[in-house]
């Protein structure tokens, strides 16, 4: 299989078919546009720098916006309500995180996810092969409580999205407040993208897996 990220929350994930998690135009971000054909496109919530729909999708493509269960195009998807903010979405309204499996492996994108996780969200996500989780703070959680959730959810690997990086229009924080917090040996460059197998995977513990652009 094969990841490639394509800035800010955009990932394409390649196997037997293809899956896109929110997808951005670039222009609007100031960053380069996601190059990428999805069978199948999930979007955490509605806005313009997560659904931009139109940019990635193949013909005929899928798209899942809402806290579902289902399979579509052999994967199964499980859509879990959560929040934007850490008020409960009274500032920044509800999203959806997207757990989904395809070719034997676990994924779970966390979108803009604004506060910790509950026991129970964490119950529901299970165990996942790879957690996709935002740590540049302001719009979702921080590099503090982005660790938290990485150890309560215990992926085999975390992939930090949602951070500044050169010509983004967003006053984020950088990835390296959140990679300061862990053990510098369970870092993983990867560059843009990365082809793995099941036995590329951690037998224990968790690696982070750092994408660049």
């Amino acid at each position: 299989m094969r990841i490639v990220w394509h800035g800010h929350s955009c990932f394409e994930i390649a196997g037997s078919v293809t899956v896109v998690t929110d997808p951005h135009d670039g222009k609007s971000l100031g960053i380069a546009p996601p190059v990428a054909k999805a069978d199948l496109v999930l979007v955490s919530h509605d806005h313009f720098d997560h659904n931009c729909v139109s940019v990635v999708s193949a013909p005929n493509a899928s798209v899942i916006r809402k806290p579902v269960m289902t399979v579509e195009r052999g994967v199964r998807v499980e859509g879990v309500s959560a929040f934007h903010d850490s008020s409960g979405g009274s500032k920044r309204g509800n999203m959806t995180l997207f757990k989904f499996e395809m070719d034997g492996t676990t994924f779970c994108h966390l979108g803009d996810l604004g506060h910790r996780l509950d026991e129970a969200t964490v119950d529901r996500i299970g165990q996942v092969d790879f957690l996709f989780v935002p740590v540049g703070d302001v719009f979702t959680i921080g590099p503090e409580d982005a660790k938290k959730v990485v150890e309560a959810v215990s992926p085999k690997v975390a992939v930090p999205m949602h951070y500044r990086v050169p010509g983004l229009g967003l006053s984020i924080q950088p990835v390296q407040n959140f990679l300061k917090l862990f053990d510098q040996k369970a870092i993983v460059k990867v560059g843009n993208e990365v082809d793995f197998s099941e036995e590329d995977l951690p037998d224990s513990g968790t690696e982070i897996w750092l994408f660049s652009s």
